[in-house]
């Protein structure tokens, strides 16, 4: 039975080696290195990554991160290749095989197929010597001194190596792409992340009631204003310009403090100056805004006319932190 500490010891021991196969790995990104990232950018086609097992796996991540960063990518599995999936390789395409020894059965009996047709091979692999290495056209080398499985047979250190390589070859595709956060968007529009990089304040604000009284407003009927819209504010507006704003917090405030509330209008309550966001702006940005205010509600303004509020539990519904 392992105590607790040889538990702790084997977890670090195990990142232990993995960074240290990151450590090595950093001697490979050279010239051949650099030689593959141009030809993938110069190409016309696709990535087609291929690999068996735990490679294939990766090859999997890869294209996905590939695919989500600008460069147009599939994965075809070694095995399935010689099967059909040939067929999915097209011409242009540059076709990266990952493996470990690279001399899997799989992969010795699709290499000479894929040099027949005339694709850019180019291998991924921790044996230079290997079948692979020597019949690709391009070598991106992960030196693995071993595996952090304390018997060196789990795919560990190795699958960490490829992964990194293929990060690698992405970031670098896509800074010379010129791969914008709006290009990003683009490829993710769903889910927190997508939303904080496309979903503006005019998503929002559209589907809000628009709170909304006049200078001269009684107390009474501002009460009557900001409980029915449910944005916990009314905006007090002059000819459609914004003068103030009156929150839930600043009535409460001033009932607190004053006895003779039948006299008092929006102008004497309102706080002067408020925040205000234009339409175009990212949701995200209101988000920041509000935070550094300390503020749940934002009045939008489209060239100096109120058009509506924004409050934080619009933004917090669409999961944007």
């Amino acid at each position: 039975m392992k105590s607790i500490q040889d538990i702790i010891n084997t977890g670090k021991q195990t990142l232990n080696i993995e960074v240290q196969a990151l450590q090595d790995l950093e001697e490979s990104i050279d010239d051949k290195f650099a030689e593959v990232v141009n030809l993938i950018l110069n190409s016309k086609g696709r990535v087609v990554l291929s690999g068996i097992g735990k490679s294939a796996n990766i090859a999997n991540k890869i294209v996905a991160t590939l695919n989500s960063t600008g460069t147009p990518a599939i994965f075809m599995h070694a095995a399935d290749a010689i099967h059909g999936d040939l067929g999915n390789v097209q011409d242009h395409d540059v076709v990266i095989c990952l493996s470990k020894s690279g001399n899997t059965p799989e992969i010795k009996v699709l290499v000479p197929y894929l040099k027949e047709m005339g694709n850019k091979l180019v291998a991924l692999t921790a044996n230079k010597e290997s079948f692979l290495a020597q019949q690709a056209d391009h070598l991106l080398y992960t030196p693995i001194a071993k595996e952090a499985c304390p018997n060196n047979l789990a795919p560990t250190s190795s699958t960490t190596a490829q992964l990194a390589m293929g990060d690698a070859l992405a970031v670098c595709l896509l800074e010379m792409r010129d791969f914008t956060s709006e290009d990003f968007a683009k490829y993710h529009p769903g889910g927190a992340l997508g939303k904080k990089l496309y979903l503006r304040v005019s998503d929002l604000y559209p589907h809000n009631e628009k709170p909304a009284v006049e200078l001269n407003t009684p107390f009474q009927d501002v009460i009557i204003e900001i409980s029915s819209k449910r944005l916990g504010a009314t905006v007090v507006t002059e000819n459609g310009k914004v003068m103030g704003i009156i929150t839930d917090g600043d009535v409460r405030r001033l009932m607190s403090k004053s006895q003779n509330l039948s006299e008092i209008t929006a102008s004497d309550m309102m706080s002067k100056s408020p925040r205000t966001i234009a339409p175009e702006m990212l949701a995200s940005e209101a988000m920041a805004l509000m935070k550094s205010n300390n503020i749940t509600q934002l009045i939008v303004e489209e060239k100096s006319n109120y058009v509506g509020m924004i409050h934080l539990h619009d933004i917090l519904k669409e999961g944007i932190l």
